[in-house]
C-alpha cells in the first residue's frame, strides 16, 4: 500500500461525473487506502466489500465525530453538526444510539410506511400530470426532487408554504466538494432551520396530529423520551435523509436506464423486475459516494493494515459495491441481478431506518415514469449531464424528452 494519500479530485468535472474508474484503481491498489477527501481531510478508505461489511459492524469504529483526532475536522464542523447531529442516531454509539433507535422505531413503523403507498402514487401522478403535455421535462426539479420533499414534509406535518425554505436551508448545509462551503452561509442556514424546527415542534406539542413528528414527540420507553435537542436532531435528520438521498436514487436510477437502453427495454417489458432494479441502482450508482465515515476508537487492523486511533475511516460503499470478489461483472448494470446485498444503506446497527420508504418511493416514481413517459430519452448527451459534487451523489439536472400526452395514470 502506497503511503502517499490519493486526493479525490472534486474540482475535476470528469471525476464528479464518473468517479468509478478512479474508485476501481483505488480498490485494486489495496483494501485500505489513504486518501484526501472533501474539505482536504485525510481518511482511510476501506475499498473492498467484505472488509467494508465487517467495518460497518465493528464497535471499535465509532460514529461519534468526537472520537476523531484530526483537529481540522472539528474546526470544519459547521454549527448544525456540532449542535444537532451530535444528538442524532447518525453520530451516536450505544447505549445512546440504542435508546434513540428504539424510540424512533416506535414512531417510524413499517405499517406507517406501507400506508403511504396510495399517497406517494397520488403525488407522483400529479407531478407527472404537469409535464406530460409538454413532451419534455427537467426530471430533477420537476419530479425527482418535489416527490420526496412532499412525502417527508407530509410525514412530518410541515405545511406546504414552508417546504421551499427547509429545502433551501438543507441544500446550503449539504453542499460539499473540493473546498468546504462558507461557514457563515452554512451556519446561517442552520440557525434558520433550528428556529423553524423549534417553533414547529412547539406547535405540534400544542396540537398533535396524525403525523410522524407528533408520534416522535409522544414516543417513550420506560419513561424515557426524546429530549428537545434529540427531537430537533431527529427531525432534521429525517428531513435531510428523507429527501436528498431519495432524490438521488430516483435521478440516478432513471439516468442509468436511459444510458442502458437494453435494461430500459427489459424493465418496460417486465415491470415485475422493478424491486430488483431499485436494488441494482443502489449498488451500481448509489446516492452516497464514496461512503460512510467512522472514527477509530483505538488502533484497528483492517485487512492487514493498522489504522491509527482517532483516524477518519471512510467505508467506501460506492467502491465496495463494485467489488468483483462480491459481485460478478460489477461494472455492468444488470436489473436481473440476484443476491444483491449492497452497502448503499449501510449495515449493522446504523442500517438506514428510512430504507423501506426510499425503496417504496423509488419503485413508485421510476415505475410510474416509465409507464407514463413513453419514448423517454435524454435531451442532452450523457457527457453533458451535471452531477452533485462530493458526498451525496446524483444528477443535478436531468433534462429528458418523451412522447407528449402519454398514457393516463
Amino acid at each position: 500500500m502506497s503511503e502517499r494519500p490519493v486526493p479525490l479530485p472534486y474540482a475535476d468535472p470528469g471525476f464528479v461525473a464518473d468517479p468509478f474508474p478512479l474508485y476501481r484503481r483505488l480498490r485494486e491498489d489495496g483494501p485500505v487506502r489513504r486518501a484526501v477527501i472533501a474539505g482536504g481531510l485525510d481518511a482511510w478508505l476501506v475499498t473492498r466489500y467484505e472488509d467494508g461489511l465487517a467495518a460497518l459492524s465493528d464497535p471499535r469504529l465509532s460514529s461519534d465525530v468526537r472520537d476523531a483526532t484530526d483537529p481540522r475536522l472539528a474546526g470544519q464542523l459547521p454549527a448544525f453538526e456540532r449542535e444537532s447531529l451530535m444528538s442524532s442516531m447518525l453520530r451516536s454509539d450505544p447505549p445512546d444510539h440504542t435508546r434513540l433507535r428504539r424510540l424512533v422505531s416506535k414512531a417510524f413503523t413499517a405499517r406507517r410506511v406501507a400506508m403511504l403507498r396510495p399517497r406517494i402514487q397520488e403525488i407522483t401522478d400529479r407531478l407527472l400530470d404537469a409535464v406530460v403535455p409538454a413532451g419534455r421535462a427537467e426530471l430533477v426539479a420537476d419530479f425527482a426532487l418535489p416527490l420526496p420533499v412532499t412525502v417527508i414534509s407530509e410525514l412530518l406535518g410541515v405545511p406546504v408554504d414552508d417546504r421551499h425554505d427547509f429545502q433551501r436551508w438543507t441544500d446550503a448545509m449539504l453542499v460539499r466538494g473540493e473546498r468546504m462551503p462558507d461557514p457563515a452561509v452554512v451556519n446561517e442556514a442552520w440557525q434558520r432551520m433550528r428556529a423553524y424546527l423549534t417553533a414547529h415542534l412547539g406547535a405540534k406539542r400544542a396540537r398533535p396530529g396524525d403525523d410522524l413528528l407528533s408520534a416522535l414527540i409522544s414516543a417513550h420507553d420506560e419513561e424515557q423520551r426524546l429530549s428537545h435537542d434529540e427531537l430537533i436532531a431527529m427531525t432534521f435528520l429525517l428531513l435531510v435523509a428523507g429527501y436528498i438521498t431519495t432524490v438521488n436514487l430516483i435521478g440516478s436510477g432513471i439516468t442509468a436506464l436511459l444510458t442502458h437502453p437494453d435494461q430500459l427495454a427489459l424493465l418496460r417489458d417486465r415491470p415485475d423486475l422493478l424491486p430488483d432494479a431499485i436494488e441494482e441502482f443502489l449498488r451500481y450508482d448509489g446516492p452516497v459516494s464514496p461512503g460512510i465515515a467512522r472514527f477509530a476508537r483505538e488502533d484497528v487492523e483492517i485487512a492487514g493494515v493498522t489504522v491509527p486511533r482517532g483516524a477518519t475511516v471512510l467505508i467506501a460503499s460506492a467502491i465496495a459495491d463494485r467489488d468483483p470478489a462480491r459481485f460478478p461483472d460489477p461494472d455492468r448494470l444488470d436489473i436481473t441481478r440476484r443476491d444483491n446485498g449492497h452497502l448503499a444503506f449501510g449495515h449493522g446497527i446504523h442500517y438506514c431506518l428510512g430504507a423501506p420508504l426510499a425503496r417504496l418511493e423509488g419503485q413508485i416514481a421510476i415505475g410510474t415514469a416509465l409507464r407514463r413517459l413513453p419514448d423517454m430519452a435524454l435531451a442532452v448527451p450523457p457527457a453533458e449531464l451535471t452531477w452533485r459534487p462530493g458526498g451525496l451523489r446524483g444528477p443535478a439536472r436531468l433534462p429528458v424528452t418523451f412522447a407528449a400526452g402519454g398514457p393516463a395514470a
